[in-house]
């Protein structure tokens, strides 16, 4: 029957723009066209989901890498469902973790989600997705209906998990509750009907397994996969996590803070960040890293970070947010707005600079000392015992934190 199929053009190149920089499992651009091409003849609209375990309270600039493409499936009249895991967050996804990570209670997953969609409705219209919760129907399950849903995977698949195997290999204790969130996760596109799942690449055993789940339950035409990859932070080494704050972009950063933290990228991310952060098309991708090879990256890297920012603050707070950088950064200017700290007596370095609120730790202060990025009157401190007594003077943290000892 396939073969007999005709598939237009135009739903090839709907594939093409929605799959770019994506990984679609099985079948690739031309499974997922000719499914777009049945909803539209069909008239019934794909369902897409998302699964979304409130485990912190703040989305940041990778997480806008998933919710992008289905604002374009949504944009194609198709029906998104955004799951909140009420259920799944109470587990912890073991998914890249070395250790077991520790359960959420009920109150903080309600509390953690009451901000997302907020947040997601930067992006897309949170108004007009299907929103579900996997606690409406996990919870509700009898012992007999888990197990017949664990019957359906072996022990040796868990084990083909690398997280899992390497924490095996090393001797680290991997609890029986963390085998049944993939379970669990996989369940959520039974009870929803998905025909399409949206994961990071670090989500690929667990996404993969909710065909396998939906096979076994009888559906059909089992889901769809697409794989998205991961956003490095601001270090360019390590994705973008909250668990390392001093290289994360969150979304409720202010202009000034995501202008300042895009610039500070590495040149190598620009193409990655352009290509997976904003609409640009596929002719201004080239453009870009044609640009490259014969202009400043800096100027390409301000277009980028104009081009962020703007999405989430308004012109006239990136337009300041740019200038701000300028002066400071390139002019080295002083921030105009920089606040006062009175400091009534001598204070070590790293305690003045969590007092502050620079950092969120110790630890981070000490990366950040090593790193060069602590100056009291552009004079770099490179010990962490430093006790800092001189007063007036400018404290800077970083490219953006600056305050006036008095």
């Amino acid at each position: 029957m396939e073969e007999k199929f005709q598939l237009k053009e135009e739903f090839i190149k709907q594939a093409e723009e929605i799959s770019r920089g994506a990984e679609l499992l099985p079948g690739g651009v031309r499974e997922l066209a000719i499914k777009l091409q049945k909803s539209k003849e069909s008239g019934k609209p794909i369902r897409v989901k998302l699964g979304m375990d409130p485990t912190r309270p703040d989305l940041h600039l990778g997480h806008t890498v998933v919710m992008k493409k289905l604002k374009k499936f949504q944009e194609l009249g198709h029906t998104i469902v955004l799951l909140v895991g009420g259920a799944t967050a109470m587990v912890g996804d073991p998914s890249g973790k070395s250790e077991t990570r520790p359960a959420l209670t009920k109150e903080q997953v309600e509390e953690n989600a009451k901000t997302y969609f907020e947040q997601m409705s930067k992006v897309l219209d949170t108004s007009k997705a299907e929103v579900v919760n996997n606690a409406d129907w996990l919870h509700k399950m009898q012992l007999t209906d888990l197990l017949k849903l664990a019957s359906n995977v072996t022990v040796a698949q868990m084990m083909t998990r690398d997280d899992f195997a390497k924490r095996y290999a090393e001797g680290k204790p991997i609890s029986i509750h963390e085998f049944f969130y993939p379970l669990m996760q996989a369940y959520d596109s039974v009870a929803i009907d998905a025909d399409i799942e949206l994961g990071g690449t670090d989500q690929r055993f667990n996404v993969l397994l909710g065909r396998e789940i939906q096979a076994a339950y009888g559906k059909p035409n089992p889901q769809m996969v697409m794989l998205l990859p991961l956003i490095e932070g601001t270090d360019g080494l390590v994705k973008m996590s909250k668990t390392y704050p001093e290289h994360c972009i969150s979304l409720t950063d202010s202009a000034k803070d995501m202008y300042g933290k895009l610039m500070s990228i590495p040149d190598t991310l620009i193409v990655k960040y352009f290509s997976l952060l904003t609409d640009i098309s596929d002719t201004g991708l080239k453009n870009i890293e044609e640009r490259l090879k014969t202009e400043n990256p800096r100027d390409i890297k301000m277009q980028l970070a104009y081009t962020i920012t703007n999405e989430y603050h308004s012109d006239e707070e990136t337009k300041k947010a740019q200038e701000e950088f300028v002066n400071v950064v390139q002019n080295k200017g002083i921030p105009e707005d920089t606040e006062e700290y009175k400091l009534n007596s001598a204070v070590n370095i790293l305690d003045l600079l969590l007092e502050l609120g620079f950092v969120s730790s110790k630890g981070e202060a000490k990366r950040l000392i090593a790193g060069g990025g602590v100056k009291i009157d552009n004079q770099k401190i490179s010990d962490i015992a430093y006790v800092v007594s001189q007063k007036p003077a400018i404290l800077q943290a970083g490219k953006r934190k600056y305050m006036r000892l008095v």
